[in-house]
Order: structure tokens, then sequence, then C-alpha cells
């Protein structure tokens, strides 16, 4: 998902007189090296290195759908049926499914906490949920209604006999129908547009909740802030709409030949080849169109996605529908497709739309892993920006940069948590700040270096460590909104930066970052399992980075304490002392300016705060010193730029 006009609130808040977090901490080594941290043993699941271990298991949900939209009632009727495989090593007496849409009950708890005026992720003026008019299972060759309870937004059921482990498979028929919200907490909804209704359709189908190794049934409700946690498997489903309407969605079109026109067949196979953009419906032909009788008859779209934590859909009389392909490193060729209304088909709007999916994922396919869909679909309507596996919704007026930066971040979202499968209900930072972390190289492939935003850390520091701030590691459920921004798109990703440039080095850290994601593509890490791997691969211990960055909000203060001459020699060098004033510790650089016109720099590892917050080293200068300066390119976000200087003749700043 989007924080939206992300980098304007920056800039806000970095001309604003926001207070630190916290009064200056007393450095203590032992809080920050604490050899205890991050010492727990592996599992037969999990190993101490990071990776899945040799017992390491998780369960599957294989989904058949055929879903009716009605558009004069905006209604989508639907049947679904799973076919659930416990991979467990524990039978399962009874199961959790999720039902996003209930969300927007009155009676729900996510409209319990939604505030008075309204949210992003709230939806108040709307009382409707999803209507489960049956429920049946298979099991053992015999089929039961079983007892059921729905508790907001989530389904237990539970079974007349126990789910073997091992392997045990069973199949659940849920017949369902629900009313599409307008606003769907900015992640499902309805746009008016001037030739007919957009509909952006997610959440729309029971979806089996996790049963991991870690918790066993993940089952926190949906409350709006926190996204999903979803198994793995393959989804076959079936849209069926009026016979003038398009219909985009997860995964391959499987029916093309049937609910295409002769002239739109012949354009979509020519984009398969075409690195131009190609269109499939034209604006004329969509305002064509608009003007023609409502027909009587139905199309059913038939669509498949294998390997996928969940597919979504989108449909419209009023899509403009352009196309080209993307090239993978395999060979492979991908079709890059976007839909919009007429109001924005001009070039400088949703006409660039997909070439800016094109740049993204050749680039993030080409550095990271490859992409793994046969499409990837843009639709332009109410949604501001949401992410589902192979099919993104993006704001209707993003235009610009701004269009690229919705559209890059959307489609970031494909490795982070589609490919890896991380748990976005708790650990939000894990998809959005990883996300948000590959969206400042991928930006600066296409703009050049100033695509990736690259602000002085030393300027962003009142940003990163603001009073409103919470731990990283926090549930978004239980932080404002202002601060999910922070600390699950920003801190983390500028953590991450920071690791990159100024501990690890670019080389180790792309390697040990690959193979996180080769390690649990499709898997469900937790964040130990990232931890774990980044520390193994790059052969570091950084559990001090992951402690203070993730799970403290500890301020970063480097001073120049003292500068002597060696006997009181100018040309005997100097010793210098350095000083960490607050509890966050990171490597450092010092420059040293001389009057003859040398200039060196230092460069000392963090353990030179292991026992101590004062360090003290010799420079061989050869004269007289004219600066001493601690972080001299400004790349860490120390709070206090007062100390980092030390000038012949003047005081020396404590």
């Amino acid at each position: 998902m989007q924080f939206r006009n992300f980098i304007v609130f920056i800039i806000i808040l970095l001309l604003s007189s926001a207070s630190f977090a916290q009064e200056p901490e007393e450095y203590n080594p032992y809080k920050l090296f604490n050899p205890t941290f991050l010492s727990e043993p592996g599992t037969p699941y999990r190993a101490g290195s990071g990776e899945p271990g040799e017992a390491y298991w998780q369960n599957r949900a294989d989904y058949k759908i055929n879903a009716t939209l009605s558009p004069a009632d905006k209604k989508v009727t639907g049947n679904v049926n799973i076919t659930y495989t416990n991979n467990s090593p524990q039978k399962l007496n009874f199961l959790w499914l999720q039902v996003g849409q209930n969300l927007f009950r009155l009676n729900s708890r996510g409209s319990d906490v939604t505030p008075y005026g309204g949210s992003r992720n709230g939806n108040n003026g709307f009382d409707d949920g999803i209507n489960i008019n049956s429920v049946k299972i298979e099991m053992d060759g015999d089929t039961f209604t079983p007892k059921y309870e729905i508790s907001g937004t989530r389904i237990q059921i539970i079974l007349p006999s126990a789910l073997s482990s091992k392997g045990g498979q069973m199949e659940i028929s849920i017949s369902y129908d629900f009313t599409v919200p307008k606003n769907g907490s900015d992640r499902t909804g309805y746009l008016e547009s001037k030739n007919g209704i957009i509909f952006e359709i997610a959440q729309w189908y029971p979806r089996m909740c996790v049963y991991d190794d870690v918790q066993g049934w993940n089952t926190l409700p949906y409350l709006g802030a926190g996204e999903f946690y979803l198994e793995y498997g393959n989804i076959d489903y079936t849209i069926t709409v009026p016979s003038n309407y398009t219909v985009v969605g997860s995964g391959k079109l499987e029916n093309k030949d049937e609910v295409l026109s002769s002239a739109q067949l012949d354009r979509y196979n020519k984009a398969l080849n075409s690195d131009s953009t190609i269109f499939i419906t034209s604006p004329s032909e969509v305002i064509e169109n608009s003007s023609k009788e409502e027909p009587t008859t139905t199309k059913s779209w038939h669509f498949k996605i294998n390997n996928t934590r969940d597919a979504s859909w989108a449909a419209s009389k009023a899509f403009v529908w352009d196309a080209a392909k993307m090239d993978m490193p395999s060979g492979r060729k991908v079709l890059a497709q976007s839909v919009y209304p007429v109001e924005v088909s001009s070039d400088s709007t949703w006409g660039v739309a997909t070439q800016y999916i094109k740049a993204s994922i050749e680039f993030n396919s080409k550095h990271w892993f490859e992409y793994p869909y046969p499409n990837a679909v843009n639709v332009a309507g109410i949604v501001s920006g949401m992410e589902y596996p192979g099919i993104v919704f993006c704001g209707w007026k993003s235009k610009d940069r701004g269009l690229w930066g919705v559209i890059d971040h959307e489609f970031g979202h494909t490795w982070f948590p589609m490919i890896v499968g991380s748990n976005e209900r708790k650990y939000p930072w894990m998809d959005e700040g990883f996300n948000t972390f590959i969206n400042f190289y991928s930006s600066e492939n296409y703009y050049g270096n100033s695509g990736g935003r690259r602000f002085s850390m030393r300027l962003i520091s009142r940003f990163l460590f603001a009073e409103e701030n919470f731990p990283i590691m926090s549930a978004p459920d239980a932080m404002p909104s202002q601060a999910v921004g922070i600390n699950a798109y920003y801190k983390p990703a500028m953590g991450l930066r920071l690791l990159r440039d100024n501990v690890v080095g670019p080389e180790k850290f792309d390697y040990a970052f690959r193979t996180y994601i080769n390690r649990w593509a499709y898997k469900h890490p937790t964040p130990k399992d990232f931890f774990r791997t980044m520390n193994n691969v790059t052969g570091e211990n950084l559990n001090w980075f992951w402690k203070q960055w993730f799970y403290e909000t500890w301020t970063l203060d480097q001073a120049v304490k003292d500068v002597k001459y060696i006997d009181n020699d100018t040309t005997k060098g100097v010793l210098i002392t350095i000083k960490n004033n607050n509890q966050m510790a990171m490597p450092v650089t010092v420059a040293v300016a001389e009057s003859n016109g040398k200039v060196g720099k230092v460069n000392l590892p963090v353990d030179v705060w292991t026992k101590s917050d004062e360090w003290t080293f010799r420079y061989n200068s050869t004269g007289l010193i004219d600066s001493v300066t601690i972080d001299p390119d400004n790349s860490l976000p120390d709070v206090n730029a007062d100390n980092n200087v030390w000038r012949s003749g003047e005081e020396k700043k404590k």
C-alpha cells in the first residue's frame, strides 16, 4: 500500500519544530551489544542461519471461484471451493478463515476503532459485510454441513473429525455475497467515471488464515491498518459481468479468444511482442461504446494464477486498455497492462503508465528476483494505492512523478510480500519498509541519482526520531496513521540504506538481501529469519543494529571531544578523542584537515563503542590541524550537528 504524498510530508515535518523522541540517553554499551539478543537456538523448522530448516512446512490453500458482478446494485455474488492441505505435524480439529468485507459492518471491531471523523482505513457511513449463504465441507469422501461461527472478519469452522497431519486434505465450499463499498478502506471500491463505473475488487472471497510453526493459527482480526498474511496455492477464478464490461485480474486470462473482439485480440497478441505501448481498447472506442444501450447478455472472464497468496480484479465498461511486453532475465515475456478512464488518457498522465510498469518490473527482476506472473496489470480507480499479486490499484488522478511513484511502489510489493510472504498484519515493515527500500534504486535507475530522493541523513534525523515515533517492531493497528507511515515505510527503508552504505557495503548487502529473497520465496519468514540471514550471509554480527533500529527509539549523537598534539609537537601527529553521547551507535568516519592543505579520512568500525562512550586514536598528521569533522558527508542521522566539528582556536565542543 502506498503512503500517499510521503515526500511532501517529510519536507513539512523537516520544516516544522518537531521534537525528538526523548531526552538524550546516557550511552551504555551493554544495552547495545548485549550478547543474549537474538541468541535463541534454531529449530528443525527455522535454522539458526536464518534459512528454512530441514523440517520446514507450511499449509496450502487452492481456490476455485465463480463470481458475478451486478453493477446496478453493486453486488458480488460468488461460490468458492477451497482445497486445503494440512502439512503441519498437528491434526486440526477446526479451521479459521478470513472474511475481510466484514470490516465495514457497524458492529465490527474495525468499525469500532475507526475515528469519528473517518480514516483512510476506515469507512464511516457504510454498514454492510459478507453474507454467508452456505458452508459445506468434504472429508474422506463424505460431505458435511459443519458448525461455524462468524466473529467479525473471521470464520471458525468446527470439523466433524480431525484433519490429518502431514498431508491431510479436505474441501470447503462457501456460497456468499456482499455489496461493494464505494470507499473500501482504500483497498477496494468503485469510481463513477463519465463513461461508467470502475470497480476495484479485493478481499472478495473467504480466504484461509495461516497456520504456521510460530503461533499456530494466525487470527488477528482485520481492523484496516494491518494488512494480510495468507497461504500460498493456485487460484482459478471466473468473473461474470455484463457483456460490455472489461475485466482485468491477477494471473493469465485463459479465455481471451472468447471474451475479446477480433480487433482486441489482434492488438493483445501484438502487444505481447511490442516494447511500445499498444491500445487494446482506445479512448475513442470507450466513448463510442458508452453511448450504446446497456446489454442484457453477460460474459465470463476466466483467470488462473499459480503459487500465489491472493487474487484480485477490476471491471468496467469505461476502461481504456493498453499493453506492452516486458523482458525477463530468463527470456520470458510478460505483458504489462494499464486500464484507466478516458479522463486521464493523455500521454502526460496514464498514457505513460504501462512504460512505468515496464521500467520498474524489469529493473527489480534483474536486480533482485524475477517477476513470476504472466501479466502485470495497473488499474486507475478510487483506490489511491494497493497491491495484489499481478495487479495493483493506483489513484486515477496520479500523474507525472507521482504516477511513477505509486506504480513503482505498488508493483515493488511483488517482491514483498507477494513473493516473500511475511506477516503484514504483525510486521508491516517487512513489506512496506523493504519495498520502500528497493524503490530508492528503481527510481534512481529510471530518473538518475535524483530519483531515489537522497535526503541528508542528518537533515532527516528529526523526522526519523520524531516524538510521535514508535519502535519499528510495533503492530500497525497499535499506532496512529502518521506513525505507521514513519515506522512501517520510511524508517526501516532508511535503516537498510544505512546498513548497506555505512556498515556492510553495497556488494555484500545486495548478495545477502537476494539470498533472503531466494531462501524465503513463497514461504513465511519472521523478522528473526531476516536478521539471521543477513548476519550469516554478510559474515557480520549485526545484532546491535537490529536492536537499536528496529526494537528501540534511541537516537545518535557522535561528537569530536578533543584534539591533542603528541608531545605538543605538531609534526608528531595528534590524538583525537571522539564521543558517543546517546544510546545509538554507528561506525565512525572522521575527516582531518591540516593547514598545509592535506585532508585525510579515518574510518572506524562500530566496535570502538563496545567498551566505552569515548575512543581515542592517533592520526599521523605532519602540521597544524585546521579542523576535525566527524561524519563529514552527513551520511548518519546525527541529531546534534553542533558538536561534529573541532576547529583550531575554537573552544572544544563537548
